[in-house]
């Protein structure tokens, strides 16, 4: 219990906790955090200087053949690209889709709204490879879609919207939505419906509304779900490697393949850091949009 200590006016103050004891408070979750991130961290930076994988494991010599494979391979480049048109086009039709669903979640007075959010993040509930499987089904050649359309004799010859980055978009827009809408939702938090009651009485139509006071109060929550949707599609390697059919090459594929396939652990651990340097510059050039905005 803190004691309580007379000021100069001869109130008394509540004394806070030692700082003896809030350090301590902090050493099981930073032991946990070094443990688990940055020492994985420190190993993968080390291994991407290994000039084989028997020595990514035991130590050795020190090289950068792997990131200048890396950076000379017009390969890698291409792959980099794509995983950012990948993560880009994600990220905007996953905000787009979910805005109008958090923006009804977070004003919406029904006695339902616990429900109806819970059935808009029930889908997170169930594993991404097997909504991943269900995309396949609907998307397939012989998926639902092809197979209506056929039936109805709009098309004879199969559309081909799964082994691309078409069918990989659309799969991952779906499984990343909840995460949208959660992030959106929590960051509405600057709404306010008194500015849009005045705006209206000052004669504001409600698109004025909308696009004066509702979008721009709420575009700290669409920058963090955009950010949030990015960085996991970037990242995604089991949804763009069923829905590309082994023909949409990403960062995550690819540091799979050479992990798994080809077993050149120091390619792999290069193109993880290629691939956490992408994350740092998206979240400086977040940052920076914050402030913009906040400013």
């Amino acid at each position: 219990m803190s004691a309580a200590a007379p000021t100069a006016n001869g109130s008394t103050q509540t004394s806070g906790a030692p700082k003896g004891i809030l350090l301590l408070l902090l050493v099981p979750g930073l032991l946990a955090l070094i443990i688990t991130f940055v020492l994985p961290l420190i190993w993968l930076f080390r291994a991407s200087f290994a000039t084989s994988t028997m020595s990514a494991l035991s130590g050795g010599n020190w090289t950068l053949q792997s990131y200048s494979t890396v950076v000379f391979d017009p390969f890698y480049w291409r792959i980099a690209g794509n995983t950012l048109v990948l993560g880009f086009n994600v990220a905007i039709f996953a905000v787009i889709l979910s805005y109008p669903i958090a923006l009804f979640l977070a004003r919406t007075q029904s006695r339902w709204r616990g429900v109806l959010t819970a059935l808009a993040v029930a889908p997170l509930l169930t594993s991404s490879v097997v909504r991943t499987y269900g995309w396949m089904v609907i998307l397939g050649d012989k998926g639902v879609i092809n197979s209506t359309l056929q039936s109805l004799n709009i098309t004879d010859s199969v559309i081909r919207l799964t082994n691309n980055s078409f069918g990989a978009t659309v799969a991952l827009v779906e499984i990343l939505m909840p995460y949208a809408i959660l992030a959106m939702l929590s960051g509405f938090g600057r709404l306010n419906v008194q500015l849009e009651e005045a705006a209206a009485m000052l004669g504001a139509n409600r698109f004025k509304v909308f696009t004066r006071i509702v979008l721009p109060l709420s575009l700290p929550g669409v920058l963090t779900a955009a950010l949030l949707v990015f960085v996991l599609a970037i990242s995604a390697f089991v949804t763009p490697r069923l829905m590309g059919g082994g023909r949409v090459f990403v960062l995550g594929t690819e540091v799979f393949n050479e992990a798994t396939v080809t077993l050149n652990w120091p390619l792999a651990a290069a193109l993880s850091v290629m691939l956490l340097a992408l994350f740092s510059s998206i979240i400086v050039v977040y940052q920076r949009a914050l402030r913009a905005l906040e400013a």
